[in-house]
């Protein structure tokens, strides 16, 4: 029998979990807004959709991401083995603590859900501090995201609903920085290299200027959101930086990687970021229905884009294979695309149908997620074609 490979890399299972976690969540949390099933204990529906997105959905592929990365950055040797496999199991534990809430002691609840992070900076923090390494503040982000998931249990341990939704906010905000930082710098940088391959001649500018604004409005904006959620001066920081983004990524020479959907797919992940950024604006300043969805355009649009398109990405680099989609996997971009289009402006184009939309949405993220399984489930538990380790 073929030794499997998952736990060779930290992408492997993560990006394996990501995947799986995003086809099935959504279709249970449809289930829940539709009345068809109920989730029993003192966790409302809403509020385990978005914080299993975050906590569970993004934080894997946060995880599956760093892991693999900072080998990378720092030259250590790769994370595998046992000390993968408890990063693996702590996520695991809280996923179904948190579907547990009504049968286990809190403290069970609490020590299975904050486990993960624990962990994972347990594991990144020797290289990057033997290193020095200038990513060092992804152990302070990883910080902050294990405090606001803190914060969101406390709120559910008091049932204050307003605490758990401010935390949830905040989270977001917080991966948007995240990927204000990591986006900047893998998406130019890609565009970059697959001009050079062509032969082209066209500069992909990153601006300093331009970078401050970006990441300096986009951490306001979460700043602004901790201090005075909702309030009518977040407009304008959300509108700089939506304009900031904008500028931003049409530097980076989008047009030009629209023959490769591996690359597209990056700027039409961050494409998101302006978009999103921008609908808050108008919406908190107008209260304009077709803008209600910002919140979607930012997490669906940019949170599941960006890691769709670096898992595929990842997956492919890393296991010694050719940079080059399948046809299945461009399908899969173009379902998830379709998805956040329904999501973000379904209910105001077709108001009163909007359950409906809701459940296309739905089936058009889980097939994606689905496609992504099918055709990386078996590349992510497989050896590198090069022979090489990992």
């Amino acid at each position: 029998m073929k030794r499997s490979s998952l736990l060779d890399y930290g992408f492997r299972p993560f990006f394996l979990l990501a995947g799986g976690y995003a086809a099935i969540v959504i279709p249970g949390w449809m289930a829940l807004f539709s009345g068809h099933a109920a989730l029993p204990g003192a966790l409302p529906a809403m509020y385990w959709h978005a914080h299993e997105m975050l906590f569970g959905f993004v934080a894997a592929a946060i995880a599956g991401f760093l892991l693999t990365a900072v080998p990378s950055w720092t030259g250590a040797r790769g994370f595998a083995g046992v000390p993968l496999a408890l990063a693996v199991i702590a996520w695991l534990a809280g996923r179904v603590a948190m579907a547990s809430v009504a049968s286990l002691p809190f403290w069970v609840v609490a020590a299975a859900e904050l486990a993960l992070l624990p962990v994972l900076a347990g594991l990144l923090a020797p290289p990057l501090l033997r290193a020095r390494n200038r990513n060092l503040a992804m152990l302070a982000v990883i910080a902050v995201l294990w405090l606001i998931d803190s914060a969101f249990l406390v709120g559910l341990s008091r049932g204050d609903t307003l605490l758990m939704g401010r935390a949830l906010t905040l989270a977001i905000d917080v991966v948007l920085v995240l990927v204000a930082i990591v986006g900047g710098r893998i998406v130019p940088a890609f565009t970059a290299n697959a001009l050079r391959r062509r032969g082209e001649t066209v500069e992909v500018r990153s601006r300093p200027w331009v970078e401050g604004i970006a990441i300096g409005a986009t951490i306001a904006n979460a700043i602004a959101d901790l201090l005075s959620p909702g309030a009518l001066w977040i407009a304008a920081i959300a509108a700089i930086a939506a304009a900031a983004h904008a500028v931003r990524l049409a530097g980076w020479r989008s047009f030009k990687a629209r023959g490769e959907s591996i690359l597209w797919v990056l700027h039409l992940g961050y494409a998101w970021m302006p978009a999103g950024l921008a609908l808050k604006a108008i919406f908190l300043s107008s209260h304009a229905e077709w803008a209600a969805k910002w919140q979607h355009a930012l997490t669906v649009g940019v949170f599941g884009t960006m890691i769709l398109a670096v898992m595929t990405r990842v997956a492919l680099g890393h296991t010694g294979r050719p940079l080059a989609v399948s046809p299945a996997t461009t399908a899969a971009y173009l379902l998830l695309t379709a998805c956040v289009v329904v999501r973000v402006f379904g209910g105001v184009v077709l108001p009163d149908h909007y359950l409906a939309t809701m459940f296309t949405a739905a089936a058009l993220w889980s097939a994606a997620f689905a496609l992504f399984l099918v055709v990386y489930a078996p590349i992510l538990a497989s050896p590198r074609v090069d022979g090489k380790p990992g």
